[in-house]
């Protein structure tokens, strides 16, 4: 007997509204700041590599400890998320939460966020991704992020504050900003390899 997918799941799915007020989406920038930016590499780990054919963005880590109320929203809504469109096993955070920037000319092409054998092969493996928009949209054009499988490459529209939550095979990409800078907030939630 072949088992099937249940039809209602997805496997990307944005919050109705946003997670995060604008004074909200603020301190999370702030905090961002807070902490020393890198040029971001692609690859990840210590084989990552700076590739500006790939990937123009700096990124900072936000610690567990820094700002713990945002962190037990996102889990909330993890959670909520999972539960409803997902279905996923032992999902949860995994990994600190990373502040990306954007600025004029800023991209990330097409890449999937799976580390297949989890972090130097050891377990736990990402299994959902998420992106949270922290700027205002009235603040950059350009920077949108595009799923490959989702045929036209249509760009999703999100609201300050609003979150998309997707699975970590879904190749994406964030296109070039073409004018301001586009802010977020990324994680993934990892847990046991799929079954």
């Amino acid at each position: 007997m072949i088992v099937r997918m249940p039809q209602w799941q997805s496997y990307v799915a944005t919050t109705l509204k946003p997670m995060f007020s604008p004074e909200q989406c603020k301190q999370i920038i702030d905090a961002g700041h807070q902490n020393a930016p890198e040029e971001a590499k692609v690859g990840g780990g210590e084989k990552g590599a700076y590739d500006t054919k790939k990937r123009v963005t700096t990124i900072s880590w936000i610690p567990f400890k820094q700002m713990p109320d945002m962190y037990k929203v996102i889990e909330n809504q993890l959670s909520i998320i999972n539960l409803n469109h997902f279905m996923f096993d032992t999902v949860g955070i995994t990994e600190p939460a990373q502040f990306t920037e954007y600025p004029k000319k800023g991209f990330y092409d097409w890449h999937m966020d799976l580390n297949a054998f989890g972090a130097g092969g050891q377990q736990p493996i990402r299994k959902i991704s998420m992106t949270c928009l922290l700027s205002d949209p009235s603040e950059f054009t350009g920077g949108d992020l595009m799923f490959s499988e989702m045929g036209n490459n249509k760009p999703l529209q999100l609201k300050q504050g609003q979150a998309i939550f997707f699975a970590s095979f879904l190749r994406h990409k964030v296109a070039p900003v073409k004018k301001g800078i586009r802010r977020s907030l990324v994680m993934w939630f990892g847990g046991t390899p799929f079954k």
